[in-house]
C-alpha cells in the first residue's frame, strides 16, 4: 500500500489523542452484551450458569480490550476506521444475540455456538487486519505483529473448534463440559498474548486515550447495573409499590455510587498520573496489568453484583412482605457481595501494582465483608442488602479520611491538566474560528 493511499485511509493517534465520540458510540453495543449475560444468567442461577457467564465475559472482555488498542493506534473516526468500528459492533450484537446458545444449542434455525463461534472469530479478522495495516515495511515489523496476532486468532479458532467438534466425537452427555474446557483453553491461550507485548515494539500512542477508554468501560458496567436495578424494579407485572421495593432500589443505587466513588474519586486519576510518568520498557507492563488484566476483576465484579441484585430485587417484588423476615438461599447472596468482594480485590492489586503498597482500608474491607458472607446467609433479605450498603459506604467514608491529603493533590493535577487543556484549546479556537 502507497502511503499517499495509507495516509488517506487511516489517521494515526498522537501523545494526545483522548477517547472520540464514536468509541463511545460503540461501547452502547457492550452496554447490550453486559446487560444479557446478567439477564440469562439470572434467569436460571446455577453453578453452571456462572462459570459460562465468567467465560462469556472474559471473552468479551478480551473482544473489547482488541478493539480498545486499536483505537489507540489509530482515530477511530477518521478514514476507514469508522467502518472498521462498525463492522466490529455489527458482529458484537450477534454475538451478543446468541450468547444464550454460546455453550448449548436450541431447536430450531441455525446450530447455535456456531454461529457464536463464528461472530467471535470475525470480530477478531476485522481487528488483525486493522492492525497489520500499520505494520512497516521489512521482515521484523511483520514478524513482532505475527507474535501478537497469531495466538489471539488461534485462541478464536479454538471457540470454532469448540463449537464444531465435540458433539462429533463425544457422548451427548459430555459436550458442554468439553466445549467448557475448550473455552478455558482458548482463554488462556489469547490472555498469554499480552505477555509477549514487550517483545512485539508496542507502545502506546495514547496513555490518556487508554485510560479513558478503560474508566469508560468502567462507567459502562455500572450503568448496566444501574439498568439492572430499574428494570428489576418495574417489572412488577400489576404489583403495587411497597416501601420493601423502594428501599431495595435505594440501596442498590447507593452501592453503586460508592463503587463509582472507590474508582473514579482518585485512583482513575492517580493510576493515570502515574503511568505518565513512566517511560521507556515499563510503560507497557504497567499498562497490560493495570487495564487489560487487572479491570477485567473490576467488570466482573460489577457484573456479578448486578446480577444478584436483580435475583434479589425479584424476590422482593414477588413478595414484599418476606423482605423483612425471609432469609435468603442460594448463590445470589454469593454473587451480591462476591461481586463488591471482587470489585474491591482489584481495587487493592491496581494500586499494589501501580504504588507498591497495600491498600489497608480496602483490604479491611475485604477481609470485613467475607466474615459478614456466612452471617448474611441467616439474616432477612432487606437486611442482607441494608448490611452491604452500610459497610461500602462506611468504606467510602473512612477511605475519605485516611487518604485526605494524598486525594487532595491527586485532585489538584487533575484539575490543573484539566485547565490547561481547556487554556489551549480556547487559544487554538480564538485563532482559527
Amino acid at each position: 500500500m502507497g502511503t499517499s493511499v495509507r495516509n488517506r485511509l487511516i489517521s494515526w493517534g498522537g501523545p494526545g489523542t483522548r477517547v472520540t465520540r464514536l468509541e463511545l458510540f460503540y461501547d452502547l453495543v457492550f452496554v447490550f452484551a453486559f446487560l444479557n449475560v446478567t439477564t440469562l444468567t439470572a434467569a436460571d442461577l446455577n453453578a453452571r450458569q456462572l462459570i459460562e457467564a465468567l467465560l462469556v465475559l472474559a471473552l468479551l472482555w478480551w473482544c473489547w480490550t482488541g478493539f480498545a488498542a486499536v483505537g489507540n493506534i489509530l482515530r477511530a473516526d477518521q478514514g476507514v476506521m469508522p467502518l472498521v468500528g462498525f463492522s466490529i459492533m455489527a458482529a458484537i450484537f450477534v454475538l451478543t444475540l446468541t450468547t444464550a446458545v454460546a455453550f448449548r444449542d436450541e431447536p430450531g434455525g441455525l446450530y447455535g455456538p456456531w454461529v457464536f463461534s463464528l461472530a467471535y472469530l470475525s470480530t477478531w479478522l476485522v481487528k488483525v487486519v486493522a492492525l497489520w495495516s500499520t505494520v512497516g515495511r521489512g521482515r521484523a515489523p511483520r514478524a513482532r505483529s505475527m507474535l501478537l496476532t497469531a495466538p489471539t486468532m488461534g485462541g478464536a479458532v479454538i471457540i470454532v473448534l469448540a463449537a464444531t467438534v465435540p458433539q462429533r466425537v463425544v457422548p451427548d452427555s459430555a459436550v458442554e463440559n468439553v466445549r467448557i474446557g475448550l473455552w478455558v483453553v482458548a482463554l488462556l491461550t489469547e490472555y498469554g498474548v499480552a505477555l509477549l507485548l514487550p517483545r512485539t515494539g508496542w507502545r502506546l500512542r495514547s496513555v490518556g486515550h487508554w485510560a479513558e477508554r478503560h474508566a469508560l468501560i468502567v462507567l459502562v458496567a455500572l450503568g448496566e447495573s444501574v439498568i439492572a436495578l430499574g428494570i428489576g424494579s418495574t417489572s412488577r407485572a400489576g404489583r403495587p409499590i411497597a416501601i420493601p421495593i423502594i428501599a431495595a432500589g435505594v440501596f442498590g443505587i447507593a452501592i453503586i455510587a460508592a463503587l463509582w466513588w472507590l474508582y473514579f474519586d482518585v485512583l482513575a486519576f492517580a493510576v493515570e498520573q502515574v503511568l505518565h510518568g513512566v517511560r521507556g520498557r515499563r510503560r507497557i507492563p504497567m499498562a497490560r496489568d493495570v487495564y487489560t488484566y487487572l479491570h477485567l476483576p473490576l467488570i466482573v465484579g460489577i457484573i456479578l453484583f448486578a446480577l444478584g441484585l436483580k435475583e434479589i430485587l425479584a424476590g422482593v417484588i414477588k413478595d414484599p412482605a418476606s423482605a423483612s423476615r425471609d432469609e435468603l438461599a442460594g448463590l445470589a447472596l454469593l454473587v451480591l457481595y462476591g461481586g463488591v468482594i471482587l470489585y474491591l480485590v482489584a481495587l487493592v492489586a491496581i494500586q499494589l501494582r501501580v504504588f507498591r503498597r497495600l491498600d489497608r482500608v480496602l483490604t479491611a474491607a475485604v477481609v470485613l465483608l467475607v466474615l459478614l458472607l456466612p452471617a448474611a446467609y441467616r439474616l432477612p433479605v432487606l437486611t442482607t442488602l441494608s448490611l452491604l450498603t452500610v459497610a461500602v459506604v462506611v468504606v467510602v467514608l473512612v477511605q475519605l479520611r485516611a487518604t485526605g491529603e494524598a486525594r487532595r493533590r491527586v485532585r489538584e493535577t487533575a484539575m490543573a491538566e484539566q485547565a490547561a487543556l481547556e487554556a489551549e484549546a480556547n487559544t487554538w479556537r480564538r485563532h482559527h474560528f
